[in-house]
């Protein structure tokens, strides 16, 4: 099992003096301890989420200040951009770090990020598979056909060329089984989260995703990355209550997302029409699953035993997402239980 530290950013106003203090020293730190990689997403017109509207620019930040970890995006919402324009800016990144970069890309969900393409808004599960595949082209070199500014066919490459002869490659999925295949008929990665689906969901769609990368490559594995909440500590008790405020509050946020999870479809909520006390009573229940089944929070011990259960699921990577609300301070020494963690799972 891989271990890696996934960035979202709960509250991108906070901490106005080193805005990304969490970012800077969990890179170092993970760098240094044999973490496999940082991720950083990309989000556009929010405060939750806002620290990170171009993983291609903190990515790069990462590579000035490390030596070894992988860089990566997670994700690039495809449908928002040029194809071409992925490709150069994370050339550059590769070149930064000499050849450490890998990219999710992502449809995006949020009508507001499609802002300057708005016209891809509606195809944007397709067109993130179309894009995927062209930028991997570009990678390897292959040119792109365009109209110049004056009418005139032309072909354009990608500079300057990027230090890995192919792009490591995933695609994000809330859940959706779909994605899944298809991710596995492209031959990419696959990232995904707990949000929506439990690690028995999972493991039948980690399945279908294994038997469609083996065909489609001729026997190939592939590779699974799960985001899953991370904050750990020696006190079982003291961490619940520590992370209860901040996770109910991520869980409120995305209510549309867990309402549909086998755990609470049969309860038949509507969100849109919940009352408060409704609301709560879903948030509470979300934050007991999360944090008994579904998140690497307490102890290291009881962690270890959530990290067995979901490698039987067919995860290959744990991408813990550290910066759900918690102070940096507490979020930086719990790093320290977080590589006992590792430790014990690699062992």
């Amino acid at each position: 099992m891989d271990f890696s530290l996934f960035y979202f950013s709960a509250d991108s106003a906070g901490n106005e003096q080193d805005r990304y203090e969490l970012l800077r020293e969990g890179a170092r730190f993970a760098d240094t301890h044999d973490f496999s990689a940082v991720w950083t997403p990309e989000r556009h017109f929010h405060q939750f989420g806002g620290l990170y509207p171009n993983p291609a620019v903190t990515g790069a930040a990462v590579a000035a200040m490390t030596e070894r970890i992988g860089i990566r995006a997670g994700s690039v919402v495809a449908p928002t951009h040029e194809p071409a324009r992925i490709a150069e800016e994370w050339s550059v990144v590769d070149n930064l770090s000499r050849g450490r970069v890998g990219v999710s890309f992502a449809s995006g969900w949020s009508a507001i990020d499609f802002a300057f393409t708005p016209d891809n808004y509606p195809r944007r599960k397709d067109l993130m598979f179309e894009y995927t595949q062209e930028v991997r082209r570009l990678w390897r070199g292959e040119p792109l056909y365009v109209l110049d500014g004056a009418g005139d066919p032309t072909e354009v490459k990608v500079f300057p060329p990027p230090v890995q002869p192919e792009l490591p490659v995933w695609i994000t999925s809330s859940g959706d089984v779909d994605t899944f295949r298809r991710a596995g008929q492209i031959g990419a990665g696959l990232l995904t989260h707990l949000l929506g689906q439990d690690p028995d969901e999972l493991r039948g769609k980690i399945e279908e995703y294994r038997a469609a990368f083996r065909e489609a490559t001729g026997g190939g594995r592939g590779h699974v990355a799960l985001m899953v909440h991370t904050f750990l500590g020696d006190d079982e008790d003291a961490i619940r209550e520590q992370v209860r405020g901040p996770l109910s509050d991520y869980l409120r946020s995305s209510l549309d997302l867990f309402v549909g999870s086998r755990s609470v479809a049969a309860l038949k909520l509507d969100p849109s029409a919940m009352r408060s006390a409704d609301t709560d009573f879903l948030v509470e229940r979300a934050f007991e699953r999360y944090f008994n089944e579904s998140g690497l929070l307490g102890s290291v011990p009881k962690a270890q035993r959530i990290v067995e259960r979901l490698r039987g699921t067919g995860v290959d990577e744990m991408a813990c997402l550290i910066d759900f609300g918690l102070p940096n301070s507490e979020v930086l020494d719990g790093l320290k239980h977080l590589d006992q963690l590792r430790l014990a799972c690699t062992a």
